[in-house]
């Protein structure tokens, strides 16, 4: 049976607080590994997950994911596993920490299999996944490709704190390479230098991948196809934890878009689903697909009214 979604990006295991809460040491966590999440328990059959990760965290991770029911090809290396310390402000502003930093994935661990997906997400989470990766995965496989491009815009700065860059070179060619790009909108910032998150979307697009998608927190999300542009909202809801939240849209996206095949669709089902994860911390979040819809549903109402008054 063809893969669904692969997801392509290390793991990590976080400590997260936030004004409402705080995890009990560190939890699972991470772009590729919260998206696969998402698109399991959304109802994808068959969904897989290639990272790097520590000997520290490598028997536990795989036995989460096995009872998750999510295929994994892991590098296990004597190195550290990939994690951060966040701290949410007031505001939902927030700092990351380092706690320790995975080697990098090489094509080799990457199986026949895994290239033969309908799907796979390059979601990496601090500067393991490369040109030369996506060149790889793009030349050897016909799957769509969906980019969220967090990983690739971030440095460790002084004291182990991560701060945005982007190497604006290096990133023109990886949007070349893929079918859909997804930035929150501090990272489509870092790699427009643009403030307007409307802009920056259009930017995004021009650099090859046609599709891209802003997220906007709890002011929704912008979707540019062709320079069409549809402004989503977001669902309104309380946050106890917005970790996650753009890995889980990314997940739900493609889930809905491998169902239905519209891209709008999609982005709303996308923003339902986002909305269920900030509700809860850690990787054992729910995310009912009656609920996911039900909400879609409310969000499409909105959508609608919005743009018959524009």
């Amino acid at each position: 049976m063809t893969f669904d979604l692969v997801g392509i990006g290390n793991p990590v295991y976080d400590i997260i607080v936030t004004p409402q809460a705080r995890t009990e040491g560190r939890v699972l966590s991470g772009c590729s590994t919260n998206a696969c999440l998402a698109a399991k328990r959304l109802g994808l059959t068959k969904v897989g997950l290639i990272g790097s990760i520590g000997r520290d965290f490598g028997k536990k991770f795989l036995h989460d994911m096995n009872s998750y029911g999510i295929d994994v090809r892991l590098d296990s290396t004597d190195g550290e596993t990939g994690g951060f310390h966040l701290v949410y402000d007031a505001q939902g502003d927030r700092t990351l920490d380092v706690l320790g930093v995975a080697e990098r994935i090489k094509a080799v661990h990457i199986p026949d299999e895994y290239l033969d997906a309908k799907f796979i997400l390059i979601g990496p989470i601090l500067g393991e996944v490369d040109l030369a990766l996506v060149e790889f995965v793009r030349s050897s496989s016909s799957a769509k490709l969906f980019l969220d491009p967090q990983g690739l815009v971030r440095i460790i700065g002084g004291d182990r704190r991560i701060v945005h860059k982007c190497d604006k070179g290096q990133f023109r060619k990886i949007a070349g390479l893929v079918d859909f790009i997804k930035p929150n909108e501090p990272e489509s910032e870092t790699i427009t230098g643009e403030k307007d998150a409307v802009l920056a979307a259009r930017q995004i697009g021009e650099l090859g991948s046609g599709i891209s998608i802003v997220t906007l927190a709890d002011r929704g999300s912008i979707l540019i196809d062709d320079n069409s542009l549809c402004r989503i909202p977001a669902f309104p809801t309380s946050a106890i934890d917005p970790t996650g939240a753009g890995d889980v849209y990314a997940g739900s996206f493609i889930t809905d878009y491998i169902r239905k095949g519209n891209i709008v669709e999609a982005a709303m089902f996308a923003s339902a689903a986002a909305s269920l994860k900030v509700e809860q911390m850690g990787p054992d979040f729910r995310i009912p697909l009656e609920a996911a819809e039900q909400r879609k549903k409310e969000i499409r109402e909105r959508f609608l009214v919005e743009n018959a008054n524009q």
